[in-house]
């Protein structure tokens, strides 16, 4: 399934209210059946709720299944389209103690600092003792993700009790190697591994696995190409690593296995692979735009893995042209499949969670392939039929900024930001239209000021601001307000936000108190 932990969709992951939406109530899409079967998520908004969850898991026997989500988040709305909806996955909930953290709840993202969560969404299984076993791969398909749970619950040790025999050259069982192989290594926030060696380790790993279970070795090596960077880490596979990879992508049945690696770091394994643009770099291409066409057609994918498959040959298309390039050259055939594949999604998807996440990628691909009036178009189509049309129109802003429409992103971002809903969610979408006025309208101190101090009023008002995302939340904007002053010309509205934040720090204690007080600093 497609990831998008950002405003913008991302290929590894990929990858962002109507001013009507009252009135088109009728019109919107429901997000879920009420009469249907569905998981007892339990809700967590303070260690409270998590100490009577575990205090359940350790009476009955259970694990503790852990999501981190919110509203708006493409992936969440994939993970409720196609796994928390499945009958084998809800029968399956009855064996663990289900808890929902959405990331607006108040304190929520006190416990995203509490169990290192941060990107949406993030799935994690604890023993019955609290002990965190794995994270699982939310970028797997459904039945991929279903497995690794499974195995999980069958009483599994800890994955980094097993990463640490695997280093040591300790002998593991099939099981335990897929539970590497499927770990949540992008949701990992490098507890297991620094980002830096993350390729590293995976592609030795692969090797031993392969012995045990190729499958899961297969697996491994992708990740670590997926994961690879040349210029920083010497990461250089050889010409064996580059044999297997042909071999994944020549068999049919083998790439649909590992499709969620292929899809979501096509770009990445490419270039890891042929770091030179030239004829190697192309055969790689070729072989890989095959493939993932293959994906496309697969309808025993979810629309939102055919969207990603679809993405990630837009990527290679444009892989040696300029990054930023707007109109980006490309071969007529895959230009008419982006725009059959958005109209056939847009036509077809009635469920709203699929919706949000598979419009916003098709969206995306559309910008992507240079289409920016049919992907405005498919925005603005959706915006009724969201349950977080911000995000979409955070898009829309987004689409109008790169092509110099510095108004019309300026009032889309605007209405982002006042439709949005939540806590974590406002601060946010607030960060990001600040940063929009601050690079597009920096002579309008007064809007400026406006919203940085809206954006105070707010995390007074939050018991979470100080923490995780809502802090990074208030951290970029603090960074932008400093750096538009760095010639001291609005050293005035500086000093008004600096006297608003005190008052804000002033209630706080301990890191929230840290944090708070280093915002609107100059650094040195």
């Amino acid at each position: 399934m497609t990831m998008t932990r950002s405003l913008t969709p991302r290929l590894r992951p990929t990858l962002l209210a109507l001013a009507l939406m009252c009135t088109a109530a009728a019109t919107t899409l429901p997000v879920h059946a009420t009469t249907a079967p569905s998981v007892a998520w339990q809700e967590a908004s303070a260690d409270d709720d998590i100490s009577k969850a575990f205090a359940q898991a350790k009476t009955s026997k259970k694990p503790v299944l852990l999501y981190w989500g919110a509203k708006w988040c493409p992936p969440c709305n994939q993970l409720k389209a196609t796994l928390f909806n499945r009958a084998d996955f809800i029968e399956l909930s009855q064996a663990f103690v289900p808890v929902h953290i959405d990331g607006d709840n108040p304190g929520a993202q006190k416990l995203g600092a509490r169990f290192k969560v941060r990107g949406y969404p993030t799935l994690i299984l604890f023993s019955p003792e609290g002990q965190e076993v794995t994270r699982l791969p939310g970028e797997a398909d459904a039945p991929q993700v279903l497995k690794v749970l499974q195995l999980g619950l069958s009483g599994g040790r800890p994955v980094s009790a097993v990463l640490a025999d695997a280093r040591a050259g300790k002998k593991l069982s099939a099981n335990e190697w897929r539970l590497l192989g499927f770990y949540g290594w992008d949701t990992d926030e490098q507890q297991l591994v620094p980002a830096a060696d993350r390729a590293a380790l995976l592609l030795q790993l692969s090797g031993v696995a392969r012995g045990v279970d190729e499958e899961t070795g297969t697996r491994l090596l992708l990740k670590a190409l997926a994961a690879g960077d040349q210029a920083r880490s010497g990461f250089k596979p050889d010409a064996a690593t580059a044999k297997q990879v042909r071999q994944v992508l020549s068999q049919p049945a083998l790439a649909r296995t590992h499709v969620d690696v292929l899809a979501n770091g096509a770009t990445d394994i490419v270039t890891v692979l042929a770091p030179q643009s030239g004829a190697e770099r192309q055969a790689w291409v070729t072989q890989f735009s095959q493939t993932l066409k293959r994906f496309e057609a697969d309808t025993t994918l979810s629309r939102a893995d055919r969207v990603q498959a679809l993405i990630a040959r837009v990527e290679l298309a444009r892989l040696d042209q300029p990054k930023t390039e707007l109109r980006p050259k490309l071969n007529p055939e895959l230009l008419a499949d982006v725009k059959t594949a958005a109209a056939r999604a847009d036509k077809e998807i009635t469920d709203g969670h699929e919706r949000q996440a598979v419009i916003t990628s098709a969206a995306y691909a559309l910008g992507r392939a240079g289409l920016w009036a049919e992907s405005d178009a498919l925005l603005k189509a959706g915006l009724a039929k969201s349950h977080a049309p911000y995000y979409l129109m955070s898009m829309l802003g987004g689409n109008a900024k790169k092509l110099g429409r510095k108004d019309e992103a300026l009032r889309w971002y605007e209405e982002a930001f006042t439709k949005s809903e939540g806590p974590a969610t406002r601060l946010q979408w607030g960060s990001g239209y600040l940063s929009a006025l601050v690079e597009l309208a920096p002579q309008d101190s007064a809007r400026i000021e406006k919203v940085a101090s809206q954006l105070l009023t707010e995390a007074a008002k939050d018991k979470g601001a100080f923490y995780e995302r809502s802090a990074r939340s208030l951290q970029r904007a603090s960074a932008q307000l400093v750096q538009w002053n760095a010639d001291g010309r609005n050293d005035a509205t500086l000093n008004r936000l600096r006297q608003q934040l005190d008052g804000v720090c002033s209630g706080l204690n301990g890191g929230e108190k840290s944090t708070c007080d280093n915002l609107l600093k100059k650094r040195g």
